[in-house]
């Protein structure tokens, strides 16, 4: 397949492309590489990939010097020229969009960013796959959807109409987009609502990263609702073999779709919504007890009211996924954390003093 995939400087979007690329499929790669979080942390990601960012020119593809079969392109979303002119030069079987202005906190800091990103940004991707006929487009949702909602575990057939921050609203309005543009232009799509992602070359903005590095620095670590939090830590393979496995097959609608009693993870035109998980949420003292074994570290733990925004648990019901794709998570939280400290020290940690340093 020749498959684009927005946001390859970002976390998933670096280990999809890497994943694809290494199994033989022809990989265009874009971001904006905007400085949300540590742009150096980016760059180290697509250097990874082979990609040399010393050369990097907007709206000019570099070759990956790791894989033939792989480009990268400095391109912003809400560029919609440049945007069409790529589609125009290269025939896309299928899209992944990951492209996204990430994090609930900041949402509630920089709300206009999430609109430009997240809902113009992705109005220019469905654009793009209605007029290049794209055989598939599948796209970023989130947990945080869920919002008010307490029923867990989280199932999509969940109403999800009650989100408490911005950033969920965008990722909720992507859905309902995305299910206008398959019932008006049959275009394919498939939703996937991602579950607390973890693992190396990891978000720095994520509680576990942030964690890392506070209590290497022998800071104390903010714990929201006095820890009373539970969350469905993926890890970070898990997720790529699930969206590779999605990629695969574009779904073809629900012929049993009634609108008396309307499914809202399907439609009789081609949409579906997934969640994505590991179906086995973690108490967040226990994750936190995990991450300090594995740094060989005690945190000091400054307690603290739940945050505006913040959702006090979340549990995936991926029942649908295990059937129709065979998605099986099987990495436990002490396994993921562990490769993720290994990685976090060797990136960040100096192995002569064994303290932080800043990278």
């Amino acid at each position: 397949m020749k498959i684009l995939i927005t946001g390859t400087a970002g976390f998933i979007g670096f280990h999809l492309a890497n994943k694809l690329a290494k199994e033989g499929h022809k990989v265009i790669g874009i971001d904006n590489i905007n400085d949300y979080y540590s742009v150096s942390l980016k760059h180290e990601r697509l250097k990874k990939s082979g990609i040399d960012t010393t050369n990097i020119v907007y709206n000019t593809p570099v070759k990956s010097s790791v894989y033939d079969n792989y480009s990268f392109v400095k391109l912003d979303l809400s560029d919609f020229t440049n945007l069409q002119k790529l589609f125009t030069e290269h025939n896309f079987d299928v899209v992944c969009n990951l492209a996204a202005q990430a994090g609930v906190r900041y949402s509630l800091e920089a709300p206009l960013t999430y609109i430009q990103s997240n809902v113009t940004g992705f109005a220019h991707i469905l654009e793009c796959c209605r007029h290049y006929k794209i055989q598939h487009l599948v796209y970023a949702s989130s947990s945080s959807v869920y919002g008010l909602n307490e029923t867990i575990p989280y199932s999509t057939q969940h109403t999800t109409s009650h989100p408490i921050s911005l950033y969920a609203a965008t990722k909720k309005s992507n859905e309902l987009m995305a299910h206008a543009y398959s019932h008006l232009y049959n275009i394919p799509t498939t939703g996937l609502r991602f579950f607390t992602v973890y693992g190396p070359w990891g978000r720095p903005d994520m509680a576990y990263f942030k964690f890392s590095e506070k209590i290497m620095n022998n800071d104390p670590i903010d714990v929201y609702h006095n820890g009373e939090m539970s969350r469905d830590f993926t890890y970070i393979d898990d997720i790529i073999a699930g969206v590779c496995k999605v990629l695969e097959v574009p779904p073809s609608g629900n012929e049993r779709w009634d609108g008396a009693t309307p499914d809202p993870s399907s439609a009789k035109t081609p949409f579906k919504i997934y969640n994505i998980g590991n179906n086995k949420p973690v108490n967040l003292l226990h994750f936190i007890e995990t991450l300090e074994n594995s740094l060989g570290r005690k945190a000091t733990k400054n307690f603290l009211p739940l945050q505006p925004g913040d959702v006090i648990n979340t549990w995936a019901d991926v029942d649908d996924l295990v059937e129709n794709f065979d998605y099986q998570p099987n990495t436990s939280i002490q396994e993921g954390i562990q490769q993720f400290v290994d990685w976090y020290k060797e990136m960040y940690v100096s192995e002569i003093t064994n303290v932080a340093v800043d990278k």
